[in-house]
């Protein structure tokens, strides 16, 4: 009922600031754009034990359509509206198994065979604060959207951003309920791996989040964040970010990032005791991109919140150097990661680029799971191979190939994986 009576709300207004007198930047400054996505995944499990995820995956092909206006003026009010669909369909047969890319049904055990989703925004700004009521796409350390796989993951929400104060950014956001990427409704929040399609009674109702990002230099960044997922988790997070372009061929980046995670409120999941630091450098000469991360877990991850605690909805958390299929997010687990990446522009072939890395998790405690006592470890290797063409007709017109394999010793409820991506896309602008 909140998400019919705000989109009535929003689809009102949209019709008022098309028709008002202040409306010429409303649609003088629109942009819309079609978004065309096939996406071919494949998840296989090596060997497959009682209590492990079994092999899955599907065909697709999705559609991402976006208007976003300009801005209706009314004095020093500024009004305007967004609106996004998004559709899939499966391309192959019918899979028993989650894929996390389609909604699956847990009574049934059936994928879906399309799904789709909308929704509208409405902002208001003054100045250079703004103001997002609806549909919500956040990217901070405490919550982020996902267009990993077919239909990206989105929110519904209030969202202010303020950029009146010289090199600052202040956030302020409630977030009352997720759509994830595999889901065609919006669902209340809860702890990450629990599923959010699988009703019961550990789900918080919004999701709180604040911070400032400031410039203090031309080369240093700093941030922090407060994020609480009610009577759940609360998270405080510090960033410190380093860029320097030495000369004409080279640059450098650093980022050093900390995260404190305490239980929140009638605490769901009972205790929640977590600490990640996660520092990453790159190197940047001419086309070659050199890259190195470190992260370690820290904390007394109890049974009902054994991770690093996140979104369900499998949400990302791009703020972890090493955040990747197996994220390296387990108890005292310590890992480090190598990566390069060429572009072969410096060698005549614009939009063509090809990245390897390797990551390598050790120190992993399995916390009596089990009755394991003992640690394991995991490492991933990532191959990613990646073309835009660059001009021509089908200016935009991408392809990724990827290749993920992740290998596990002694942790628990977990096989080796290997998955293979194929990503075809194409945006057009109206």
């Amino acid at each position: 009922m909140r998400r019919q009576s705000l989109s009535l709300l929003l689809c009102a207004a949209s019709v008022a600031l098309a028709n008002s007198n202040a409306s010429a930047g409303f649609i003088d400054d629109s942009k819309v754009q079609l978004q065309l996505k096939n996406f071919y995944y494949v998840h296989e499990v090596d060997e497959l034990k009682a209590g492990q995820m079994q092999d899955y995956g599907s065909w697709t092909q999705g559609a991402l359509f976006s208007a976003k206006s300009g801005y209706a003026e009314f004095g020093p009010l500024k009004l305007g509206l967004d609106a996004t669909a998004q559709y899939a369909w499966r391309l192959d047969g019918e899979r028993s198994n989650a894929d996390y890319v389609l909604p699956y049904n847990y009574t049934t055990h059936k994928q879906q065979d399309d799904f789709g989703k909308w929704g509208v925004t409405l902002k208001a700004k003054v100045s250079e604060t703004e103001l997002r009521v609806g549909e919500i796409f956040p990217m901070t350390p405490i919550v982020y959207f996902d267009p990993s796989r077919q239909l990206i993951t989105s929110y519904e929400g209030a969202w202010l951003e303020s950029k009146d104060i010289k090199n600052t950014k202040v956030t302020l956001g409630y977030l009352w309920s997720i759509n994830a990427r595999y889901n065609n409704q919006f669902d209340d929040f809860t702890l990450w791996p629990n599923e959010v399609a699988v009703k019961d009674d550990k789900r918080s109702d919004g999701m709180y989040v604040a911070g400032i990002d400031h410039q203090l230099t031309k080369n240093i960044a700093l941030s922090y964040f407060y994020g609480e997922m009610r009577d759940i988790y609360r998270q405080n997070y510090l960033g410190v970010d380093y860029k320097k372009q030495l000369d004409a061929k080279n640059k450098i980046a650093s980022h050093v990032h900390y995260f404190d995670n305490r239980e929140a409120g009638d605490a769901m999941f009972n205790e929640i005791d977590n600490q990640a630091v996660s520092f990453k450098f790159d190197w940047t000469h001419g086309p070659h991109m050199l890259e190195f991360g470190y992260q370690q877990m820290f904390g007394e991850h109890t049974l009902d919140a054994p991770y690093f605690p996140s979104i369900a909805g499998w949400v990302p958390q791009p703020y972890l150097s090493n955040w990747s299929v197996a994220a390296f997010v387990r108890k005292d687990e310590k890992s480090w990661s190598l990566g390069y990446t060429y572009d072969f522009a410096d060698a005549g072939i614009k939009g063509l680029s090809a990245s390897v890395k390797y990551y390598d998790g050790w120190n992993i405690d399995n916390n009596g799971l089990n009755g394991n006592y003992t640690s394991g470890k995991e490492d991933e290797v990532d191959v990613v191979i990646n073309y835009v063409k660059p001009e021509g007709k089908l200016k935009g017109l991408g392809l990724q190939l990827k290749y993920i394999n992740v290998d596990y010793a002694n942790v628990e409820n977990f096989g080796d994986v290997t998955e293979y991506r194929v990503t075809t896309s194409y945006t057009h602008t109206f």
